[in-house]
């Protein structure tokens, strides 16, 4: 848009009329055109879904290159039938996956939406917040500390800003902005009046006028001259490939026996061929990893209704193993909306709205000009303290626009972190003064006088005793304290020491009425809870007290003292008065005791922590930029019980994955087992190549996927927390598969020997849908008895339902030519149905035996983990 002068060679007036905008910002319907014509504010990807490339990729497999091998060998041996039935049954498998996948790509490419980051922009000469891919050029940016630049902007009003240019710039060190107009051979890295996009604000606060969006960014270049870098797997992909390593090695060597072995006793080599061949398929979960992604992804959609968005996959399988949660108190603990309750000043103490006579006009102007915050009518926008103040400020008759009006801010000191303290500077009655609020301890500490029914008066110790016993008085009642202070000056005021103090205003933010319960919830299951605050230790016991934290308390000054943390970490419920550096101590400290850390923040100190932690859990609603990127999860309402409630939802992913592996594994196992013993003894081969693929992808595969939408058990929160390094298959497990992969194997071959004489496609058919039933049986013993209703999980009734008319199917039909099946009577199907009843009977019997075996091994694994 800047065809004659650059945007940073214009005064700030220019700059807005170039773009055919205003201080005031563009209104909707403008903002709406501009978008149509310059598109979203993202970088595009440049690798779109293509539904034919899924679809391909469900055959990029070397096991399915075999079997299409296999489907070319019948047709040059004239085995059309089969052939072509194994290619039906390819191109179905291959249909399913690229389904399932192609709805889980979908899902993932909706999540990047919801977890896209906001800014604040003024339309309609209001401030709003808006979806950061929204923005446009012409658009007025409103930054402050934390925010990263959602597009290129030109600077138009700034206080104190400085950002991190190193992701475009490569210099580490904070550049002061200003809105100076700068000479048109101004290099990049000098623009101090132009903001980029990606960039993040380390402090101050700032104005700013879009100039470019999305690939029109100086990021956006860049990104153009890029390729996508591939997304790596996920540790859960990764396990899975090993075990599948495993299992290649071992059917690898059983099949190449069966096939011998075949050739030995007279079988024809195509049919032993193609048998080995389904008997590999059987074997290997090798589309396991793309499963485990898509029931990930469906995950991640359920939590996304729980209100938390995780933000990478592999956080879902770290939840469940989490053991201690470190939190933030407002705004998680409690609601995050802060309510004036007393004041002090005047040397009286007196509730919010009282008339007595004692309330001081000046506390509240103070509380309302030194104030970034403003009262919509809608919503308010902004930190909630200083809400709180703008509304305690309104019930004395004092507006803050009114008073802008009057006394609009010159300059102004933002809030950090380390100062605890924000200054604004103004003109009132033909004098500079500055008006400071903040921490009341530093405040007091900057004080020599104070503000008396009008008049100043020293503050002698006397006045600071008394100040000091108000403090923790309020602090004692759970409210969070601010100070309130003034000076007048001249023009520098650097030296803010010798100030004038005003008073008090004690808030309190209420717990969350579900966070009790949460917090019982997280001690049954092993999980302790950790509140971590900038608050008073008075304050943070109190509300502590209220929710169910108690133990040992330090503060951030004590926590400084200590060299090893490590030692007396487990002991500590509460961190009072810590600055966020301080969670990085708390970490290190609990990591080297093997725990598994959740650790909540919302500012830009904050990242390295959210960075450090197993999982790091940033807050969307009062979260910067910068610890939403930080984060491997954002909380969509900031509340503690959503963070429980997803911990729940990990558990239940990770057992919901054994059951599906275990299931398939059983089977499996059991097919190879049966061929393998079949050959061995010198028998007719009791399933054929064409039975195998059809047990393996048609009527297994619905009910596993099924296993992986089963309901979380309604004791999983009452279960210890599972060691990460733990493998899928943990010993219990690997018993139950075993056992019940032997059961499968001895009853299909005692049927299918008793059947024998009856004829071999007699016998073949016996031991093809007895191998079915049983395998349905299975899933249930595999999902646990330990589930709440057998009835509970409607998509797994559904594909048992239908893998079992699918059967009837292929028996009474004409499609029993293809499969080399006979129709069976009834006499027949009441031995298959005792065989399958006499399973689940065992089936139980095992489950009880490897459940107690289950709670064993988890409680030693968690004693070793302490």
């Amino acid at each position: 848009m800047f065809k004659k002068k650059e945007p940073f060679t214009l005064s700030e007036n220019e700059v807005i009329k170039s773009l055919d905008s205003s201080f005031k910002g563009l209104t909707s319907k403008e903002a709406k055109s501009r978008l149509n014509k310059f598109g979203l504010n993202e970088l595009k990807r440049k690798k779109k879904i293509s539904p034919i490339l899924i679809f391909l990729k469900q055959f990029n497999n070397i096991l399915i290159w075999i079997l299409i091998g296999a489907v070319i060998i019948s047709f040059i041996l004239n085995e059309k039938i089969d052939g072509i039935v194994i290619l039906v049954i390819l191109i179905f498998n291959a249909t399913f996956g690229f389904i399932q996948e192609y709805k889980a790509e979908k899902a993932i490419e909706a999540l990047k939406k919801l977890t896209a980051l906001q800014a604040k922009v003024i339309r309609n000469k209001e401030t709003i917040i808006i979806p950061t891919y929204e923005i446009v050029p012409g658009d007025i940016l409103i930054l402050s500390e934390g925010d990263k630049v959602p597009a290129d902007a030109r600077i138009i009003e700034c206080h104190s800003l400085e950002t991190i240019e190193s992701s475009l710039t490569g210099e580490s060190l904070p550049i002061l902005k200003s809105i100076k107009i700068l000479k048109p051979d101004t290099s990049l890295a000098d623009r101090i009046n132009m903001v980029y996009s990606g960039t993040i604000i380390t402090q101050g606060k700032a104005k700013a006028i879009v100039i470019a969006t999305g690939m029109r960014t100086e990021i956006g270049k860049i990104a153009s001259m890029l390729e996508k870098i591939e997304e790596p797997s996920t540790p859960l992909q990764k396990k899975l490939k090993t075990l599948g390593n495993y299992l290649v090695i071992g059917t690898g060597i059983a099949t190449s026996f069966v096939f011998v072995l075949g050739l030995i006793q007279g079988e024809k080599a195509i049919e032993m061929l193609l048998t080995s061949v389904a008997l590999a398929v059987a074997a290997i979960p090798e589309s396991l990893p793309a499963v485990v992604t898509i029931s990930l992804a469906l995950a991640i959609q359920r939590l996304i209704k729980k209100n938390s968005l995780i933000r990478k996959l592999p956080s879902i399988e770290t939840l469940g193993s989490t053991t201690i949660i470190c939190t933030d108190k407002t705004g998680t603990l409690t609601m995050n909306k802060m309510t004036v309750m007393k004041i002090y000043t005047n040397r009286n103490i007196s509730l919010l709205g009282e008339k007595n006579g004692n309330s001081n006009p000046l506390l509240f102007e103070i509380g309302a000009l030194c104030n970034d915050s403003e009262l919509g009518r809608k919503n308010d926008i902004g930190d909630p303290t200083e809400i709180a103040l703008l509304l305690s400020s309104k019930k004395y008759g004092i507006n803050k626009l009114d008073l802008e009006k009057k006394y609009p801010r010159l300059n102004e000191i933002p809030f950090s972190s380390e100062r605890k303290y924000m200054i604004t500077h103004h003109k009132i009655k033909g004098k500079d003064l500055i008006y400071i609020k903040g921490a009341p301890d530093i405040i007091l500490k900057k004080c020599t006088k104070m503000y008396y029914n009008g008049r100043i008066v020293p503050l002698n110790k006397k006045e600071r005793d008394r100040i000091n016993e108000v403090l923790e008085d309020f602090s004692d009642s759970a409210l969070r304290v601010l100070g309130f202070a003034y000076k007048e000056v001249k023009t520098d005021y650097k030296d803010i020491e010798d100030l004038i103090f005003v008073g008090l205003q004690g808030m309190r933010d209420p717990p969350r009425k579900e966070v009790k319960d949460a917090i019982k919830k997280c001690k049954i299951a092993g999980i302790k809870v950790v509140m971590i605050t900038g608050d008073y230790k008075n304050t943070a016991v109190a509300i502590g007290k209220e929710i169910g934290i108690v133990g040992k308390v330090i503060t951030g000054q004590e926590l400084d003292q200590i060299k090893d943390l490590s030692k007396i970490i487990d002991k500590i419920s509460i961190y009072a008065r810590v600055n966020p550096q301080h969670k990085l101590k708390i970490i290190d400290a609990l990591k080297k005791k093997g725990h598994i850390v959740a650790m909540t923040g919302d500012g830009v100190n904050d990242a390295p922590a959210l960075k450090k932690a197993d999982i790091g859990i940033a807050m969307s609603i009062t979260g910067t930029d910068v610890s939403k990127e930080a984060s491997d999860m954002i909380l969509v309402d900031d509340n503690f019980a959503t963070i429980v409630n997803s911990i729940e939802e990990g558990r239940g992913v990770f057992n919901n994955l054994r059951k599906f592996v275990g299931f398939l594994l059983s089977c499996n196992i059991g097919e190879v087992l049966i061929i393998f013993f079949a050959s061995l003894f010198g028998w007719p081969l009791p399933l054929i190549a064409i039975q195998i693929l059809w047990i393996n992808l048609v009527t297994d595969g619905p009910p596993a996927i099924a296993l992986g939408l089963d309901p979380i058990d309604s004791n999983i929160m009452q279960q210890n927390p599972r060691d990460p390094k733990e493998n899928i298959i943990n010993k219990p497990f690997a018993i139950r598969m075993i056992s019940l992969s032997i059961l499968v194997t001895v009853i299909t071959l005692f049927l299918f020997k008793l059947f024998l004489p009856m004829g071999v496609m007699k016998a073949q058919t016996i031991a093809f849908t007895t191998l079915v039933l049983l395998e349905m049986v299975v899933v249930y013993v595999v999902r646990g008895h330990y589930t709440d209703k057998i009835l509970s999980n409607k998509y797994l009734i559904g594909t048992v339902i239908l893998s079992i008319i699918l059967q009837s199917i292929i028996i009474y039909t004409p499609l029993s030519i293809y499969f080399k099946v006979v129709p069976l009577t009834l006499m027949e199907w009441m031995y298959i149905i005792s065989a399958t009843t006499l399973l689940a009977i065992l089936g139980v019997i095992i489950d009880k035996i490897v459940d107690k075996m289950s709670l064993k091994h988890a409680r030693q694994k968690f004693l070793q983990s302490r």
